[in-house]
């Protein structure tokens, strides 16, 4: 597991003057153990099965084939303080997935605002280029922090383990201020949505230790189905296109009608 860096004084590393939320959410202690992929295929061996196959085998023709290799991850940094020209929350989340092999379809900046918050999500969740949704600032318990509270109306499934996992693996060096922590994370129009703290310490716990193993997988699952069908529909629609008659056609047909003058 990556080192996440020195412990930093978190009054001075998140959104606002108070530095409320981000700092209960730099844990980075032994992240590395939780998301191990192979403890899932490790597999129980179940002799009494006869062909002694283990779960993992069919976790794999189950779920994991609907797994997406490479997202297309929305960047939100929720903040009234900080500029597009010094977010390194933003950046770190852009950076860590351009370099898992992902891409960046969009970054935007925000005030800790209710609405704007909201909205913004809402409307890059819908967005046909876009995969997933991270944002960064506004899970702390000063007034100013909305983020969960603008979310969670649009949640159409939560996602509790990754709040319960973020906030383990952070325990792990700052104790229980983790408990200040409001990290969520849900399924928004078949897009899931991060909502980390606005410090770069947790945005690197938050991203490498939680999201990124599984993003490729919870996008694959909340869009089972339906990028199937838009796979059809846009096919369909090629087909179309296809059998429509050319200008040529249209032509050739004019010229074979008999002329007034025959």
């Amino acid at each position: 597991m990556t080192d996440h860096g020195e412990r930093h004084d978190h009054d001075n590393s998140h959104d606002h003057d108070n530095s409320h939320d981000h700092g209960n959410s730099h844990g980075h202690g032994e992240g590395g153990d939780h998301h191990d992929h192979g403890s899932r295929s490790d597999g129980h061996d179940h002799g009494g099965h006869g062909d002694g196959h283990d779960h993992g085998d069919g976790e794999d023709h189950g779920h994991h084939h609907h797994d997406i290799d490479s997202v297309a991850v929305a960047v939100v940094t929720v903040s009234s303080s900080r500029s597009a020209d010094e977010d390194p929350a933003g950046d770190y989340v852009a950076v860590a997935f351009e370099e898992a092999g992902h891409e960046v379809a969009v970054r935007e900046l925000i005030p800790d605002d209710y609405d704007s918050v909201q909205g913004t999500v809402d409307r890059l969740a819908q967005r046909t280029d876009t995969d997933a949704v991270v944002t960064t600032g506004g899970t702390g318990v000063t007034p100013d922090d909305v983020t969960p509270e603008a979310v969670h109306g649009l949640f159409a499934k939560r996602l509790p383990g990754f709040s319960e996992l973020f906030r383990r693996l952070s325990y792990e060096e700052i104790g229980t201020r983790t408990v200040g922590s409001r990290a969520t994370a849900g399924v928004v129009s078949a897009t899931p949505v991060f909502c980390l703290p606005g410090s770069e310490n947790a945005v690197r716990l938050g991203v490498d230790e939680v999201i990124l193993p599984e993003v490729g997988h919870l996008v694959g699952l909340a869009g089972r189905g339906i990028h199937d069908e838009t796979e059809d529909a846009e096919g369909d629609a090629t087909a179309d296109v296809d059998a429509e008659p050319s200008d040529n056609d249209a032509t050739a047909d004019g010229d074979a009608e008999p002329s007034d003058g025959s």
